[in-house]
């Protein structure tokens, strides 16, 4: 039962505070299931965040039902994804009625500003924290590379981000176990 109330408790309030969509709460998501609950380690959420970006639909909910069934099996999906998406579709509506009435409010404005240098802030964080994983497990000259190629297939050639992914499990399941480290 406790599992289930930390479940509820620890997505819950990653989605509540995840002010910026899905990718604004997977720093907040970490802090809660590698940080404070260790439902899982830096290492398996770097990979469940990598196949659930490969995967269609909302990131966030990809990684509660995962996370929710490993901790408490079909119960834990049940709860991590209503805590997951419960908070966001009510504050959506309750907000966007808000926002609606008061929208040429200066103080709304400077709401909204103001937290997207924290959003960025923690998204940096959470990037450097797993480029840190990537360098202790591939290397840094491998995970620079990586890094390069997937930098220069998403901004130059245009190519979507699911595709670069795809291609990263495929070169870390052939390649990556052939070559020394």
């Amino acid at each position: 039962m406790k599992d289930l109330i930390d479940l509820f408790l620890g997505f819950f309030l990653s989605n509540a505070l995840g002010y910026g969509g899905g990718p604004a709460s997977i720093p907040l998501l970490y802090q809660e299931i590698v940080t404070h609950y260790r439902w899982t380690s830096d290492h398996e959420f770097s990979n469940i965040l990598a196949l659930g970006n490969t995967l269609p639909g909302p990131i966030t909910t990809k990684i509660a039902a995962f996370v929710g069934y490993d901790v408490a099996g079909i119960a834990g999906i049940a709860i991590a994804l209503i805590a997951t998406v419960v908070p966001s579709a009510v504050a959506l509506i309750v907000l966007l009625k808000i926002m609606q009435r008061f929208r040429q409010s200066s103080v709304v404005k400077g709401m909204t500003l103001l937290v997207q240098p924290v959003i960025a802030i923690l998204m940096l964080l959470l990037t450097w924290k797993m480029g840190q994983t990537s360098i202790d497990s591939l290397g840094i000259w491998q995970a620079l590379i990586i890094a390069a190629v997937a930098l220069w297939a998403m901004e130059k050639k245009k190519i979507h981000p699911a595709f670069v992914i795809l291609c990263a499990f495929i070169y870390g399941g052939l390649v990556v176990p052939h070559i020394p480290v």
